[in-house]
């Protein structure tokens, strides 16, 4: 079977967001491929390095969260970047073959800074303002996939980029070191189906410094509140005003998780039939249906915090086999004393 790699970034629970723009993907990945999830912990420092206090919190609430929505143990390997060490080893010597420019120019990194307000523009002159780990993030990435040898790799339209510079740099070893007779796979991206969920303030996305969540975690009458405050049409402001459901909140989310409604309730709403508080009284009661088979497999593993770091070590056992095995190959290749 061909083999996905795929990582995120531990930042404590996670939420409707992450369901719909990754795990049910991932989930459904378990049946058509070899998939390897890892939490990557070192990534998480390039940005956030100056407070971890809280870490090995976000990490364990990130994989009771995958194994609460279907990332099975026992079909994917999780796995604990910073607990397979061949990360690092590949990433210094990846570095060693990286041009600069390359990482200068990465537009990833670049929006990711202006965003963090790191920079003020895209220029290559901003670029050199950002500390060392972070320029150098997108080979530490190449590593994270390489290592494993894993040919695919599921990411949204923003990180092709990311993809397309670990393809070259494959590409630069394959050529440097040829007559080795080992070459990396060469991985393509898979863009998956990934409907964007606004933030519940109307912001295009959810963010938890925002505050703008709903999280997988969360009570009925959280949930419940958390829908109260999403944005809708502002002219429809009384109940039989005719509403545009296709600017409105509410409704995106309605086609993600109330899929069966979705005609009807645009019907109603541009009639002036339907009200907003019914509306999203109605959602609420959708997202809470959907998330509560996760809420109590999650509160069983939040009971067991021992069995979820039993299968993050054990998941990095495995992992570090499979990543051994290539860094043995890639230190022959490289003339590296083993």
């Amino acid at each position: 079977m061909p083999r996905i790699f795929s990582g995120m970034r531990p930042t404590g629970k996670l939420h409707l967001g992450h369901l719909v723009g990754a795990l049910e993907n991932w989930t459904r990945f378990q049946s058509e491929y070899e998939t390897i999830y890892g939490i990557v912990d070192w990534h998480s420092l390039t940005t956030g390095y100056k407070d971890t206090s809280r870490l090995k919190e976000y990490i364990l609430e990130a994989v009771i969260d995958w194994i609460s929505v279907g990332i099975d143990p026992n079909k994917s390997i999780i796995m604990l970047q910073s607990l397979v060490k061949e990360h690092a080893e590949l990433h210094l010597l990846f570095s060693m073959i990286t041009p600069t420019p390359w990482l200068i120019r990465n537009p990833a990194v670049k929006q990711q800074a202006r965003e963090m307000g790191l920079i003020e523009n895209a220029s290559d002159d901003e670029m050199t303002k950002i500390d060392f780990g972070h320029l150098g993030y997108p080979v530490l990435q190449t590593a994270d996939i390489l290592v494993y040898q894993a040919d695919t790799v599921p990411v949204g339209e923003d990180q092709i980029p990311h993809i397309e510079l670990c393809r070259e740099i494959a590409r630069r070893f394959n050529f440097l070191f040829s007559e080795s007779g080992f070459q990396f796979p060469e991985p393509q991206h898979k863009l998956t189906v990934t409907p964007r969920l606004p933030g519940v303030d109307g912001s295009m996305k959810m963010s938890k410094s925002l505050n703008n969540c709903i999280y997988l975690s969360d009570d009925d009458a959280t949930v419940q509140s958390q829908v109260r405050k999403m944005v809708t049409d502002p002219n429809k402001v009384r109940k039989n005003d005719p509403g545009r459901p296709e600017i409105c909140s509410v409704f995106t989310y309605h086609t993600v998780f109330n899929k069966s409604e979705v005609d009807e309730i645009g019907k109603n709403c541009r009639s002036g039939e339907l009200g907003c508080v019914a509306c999203k009284r109605n959602l609420g009661e959708k997202i809470t249906t959907r998330i509560d088979p996760f809420r109590q497999k999650r509160k069983e593993l939040a009971d067991n915090l021992d069995v979820v770091e039993k299968i993050i070590k054990d998941g990095s056992d495995k992992a570090r086999a499979i990543a051994s095995d290539t860094l043995k190959q890639v230190r022959r290749s490289m003339n590296l004393m083993e």
